[in-house]
């Protein structure tokens, strides 16, 4: 018979080495797959990338700035400009990189692959928010620009990505952004979030964690250099600047606090009732088809019957039918008592 020891050890070790090649985001596994994309066709449309979103931007554009951007040497990032200048993508005016029309067209095509493959993780799939990013970051290499076309029209031609970046048409046409940064709001002010920026990865991990989402509404209820505190869509938070910073917004008419916060369904007790106003825009795709399904859409009443030992899942009368929900889902469905 074997040392159990000697089997144990092995396993562990087996294990330690499976946790160190999957990790999410730093295992060896992913580490290849980001050694991949800074190879030939994908280091070059990345590239193109980089510039077009620097023009975009108005923000200055150099070598320096290129190699960086990428996380590329400065070696590298002269033998990857040298190749873009040749193909006619890229053109140096001193110190500064710009597109050529035909560079700045190729880039809005990649750009549209991305956006378009993000509204469709977003709306057709259950792939996580912080997900879609690191997601079309692989797909915008292998898609074609039809394929993306064909994809985008069974869509319904989406105008913006679920970040709220603008989606380039077919034919390279981009509207410039709107509103302001949510730290710009101040005491009493509501406004509509236009744009979340899903970069750096932690920042829109933790705003996408507090049920931040494209189309909800924000009312400021107090703000310092320190601390942002609001209510975002029937609920009271708070976020520091750095994170606030990220979120753009198009400010509302004044109202006040009591038009824009609703409770969720998840507060009520049993024996209360409430009619939907709305379903949080941070449930999409299929669970948020599922909720509809199953009549709760605005004006439907919705009525408590009883919750189970542990608390969860609960039962609610839904026209005329008993539907159990979890906590979770009660949370994203906003009632008028």
């Amino acid at each position: 018979m074997g040392n159990p020891l000697a089997a144990l050890l092995i396993g562990f070790a087996l294990l330690s080495l499976l946790f160190l090649s999957f990790r999410p985001n730093k295992g060896y596994l992913w580490q290849w797959r980001r050694a991949l994309q800074n190879t030939g066709r994908a280091l070059l449309e990345n590239a193109l990338k980089y510039l077009y979103d620097c023009e975009y931007k108005q923000l200055p554009c150099t070598l320096q700035s290129l190699s960086g951007g990428l996380s590329i040497s400065a070696a590298r990032a002269i033998k990857l400009l040298t190749r873009l200048e040749a193909l006619d993508l890229v053109k140096s005016q001193g110190n500064a990189l710009q597109l050529t029309d035909e560079g700045r067209s190729y880039a809005l095509r990649i750009i549209r692959i991305h956006r378009v493959w993000e509204r469709y993780l977003a709306d057709e799939t259950g792939v996580p928010a912080p997900e879609w990013h690191a997601e079309a970051e692989q797909q915008e290499h292998k898609m074609t620009f039809g394929e993306a076309n064909v994809l985008a029209a069974q869509l319904g031609n989406p105008l913006y990505d679920p970040h709220g970046d603008p989606i380039p048409t077919a034919e390279g046409e981009l509207p410039p952004s709107l509103g302001i940064p949510m730290t710009d709001l101040g005491k009493g002010q509501t406004a509509e979030i236009v744009h979340i920026e899903d970069e750096p990865e932690e920042i829109y991990a933790q705003l996408v964690a507090q049920g931040f989402d494209v189309g909800m509404h924000v009312h400021i209820l107090d703000a310092s250099p320190v601390r942002v505190r609001f209510a975002l869509d029937g609920e009271e938070q708070s976020l520091a600047p750095v994170f606030a910073v990220n979120v753009t917004v198009l400010p509302l008419v004044e109202q006040s606090l009591e038009e824009v916060v609703y409770p969720s369904l998840a507060e009520l007790q049993p024996g209360e009732s409430g009619s939907v106003v709305s379903i949080s825009r941070a449930c999409r795709g299929v669970q948020r088809r599922r909720l509809m399904d199953l009549g709760v859409i605005s004006g439907t009443k919705i009525k408590v019957e009883m919750s189970s030992v542990a608390g969860d899942p609960t039962a609610y009368e839904i026209r005329g039918a008993t539907i159990a929900l979890r906590k979770s889902q009660a949370d994203s469905i906003f009632i008028k008592k």
